[in-house]
């Protein structure tokens, strides 16, 4: 006996946010993505959907206007960044500035200039910044801020800037820094709100 099947009926749409983390890099388990991975697990634990891009996944070939060679991974990308809800970002401070990874990464979002909304406009973004010292981690909060700002984003009030010179992880990379851990878990809430109330 065949049971009849109907076709046209489809999942409903998940309601809850979509939070993409985007930062880190190539070496496994760095401090920038820690701190990424801590702040979105306090988004998912807020009631957010989460998506991560770290590491190999943004070891993406140099940006160009042309989209025809477009690579799995960095259309991968794109497409998560034009359904975020919010996006976090965590880069590790090179010489004052962001890393070429995460720059790099982020110029694809060249590619939603034609999105609705574009690029990353209507999108709260959280900047979290990784650096050898105080005068490193804060340039380059600044430097990330501005390029959110290029990209029409909303960076939350709150950056988070995270001396790697002090103890912040464990060997697991759990964070053990208290006021740490609650700047992560702010930035995040900031997201969500911010989101929250733009849908």
């Amino acid at each position: 006996m065949s049971v009849a099947v109907d076709s046209c009926h489809e999942a409903a749409p998940d309601p809850r946010p979509l939070i993409v983390g985007l930062g880190g890099t190539l070496r496994e388990s760095s401090s920038s993505e820690r701190a990424l991975r801590h702040a979105l697990a306090a988004a998912a634990g807020q009631g957010a959907r989460t998506k991560l891009f770290a590491g190999q996944a943004l070891d993406l070939p140099m940006y160009t206007v042309d989209r025809s060679g477009r690579t799995p991974a960095a259309i991968a990308l794109v497409d998560a960044l034009a359904q975020a809800d919010g996006v976090i970002i965590a880069t590790p401070g090179y010489h004052g500035g962001i890393s070429g990874l995460v720059k790099n990464a982020l110029d694809y979002v060249e590619d939603l200039r034609d999105h609705a909304p574009p690029y990353l406009d209507g999108r709260a973004i959280g900047c979290i910044v990784c650096a050898y010292g105080w005068q490193a981690t804060t340039t380059t909060l600044v430097s990330l801020r501005s390029t959110v700002h290029a990209l029409r984003g909303w960076p939350t009030p709150l950056g988070v800037a995270i001396n790697s010179a002090q103890t912040i992880f464990d060997d697991a990379g759990q964070v053990v820094d208290d006021q740490c851990a609650r700047h992560l878990t702010a930035l995040s809430s900031q997201v969500l709100d911010f989101a929250g109330a733009r849908r």
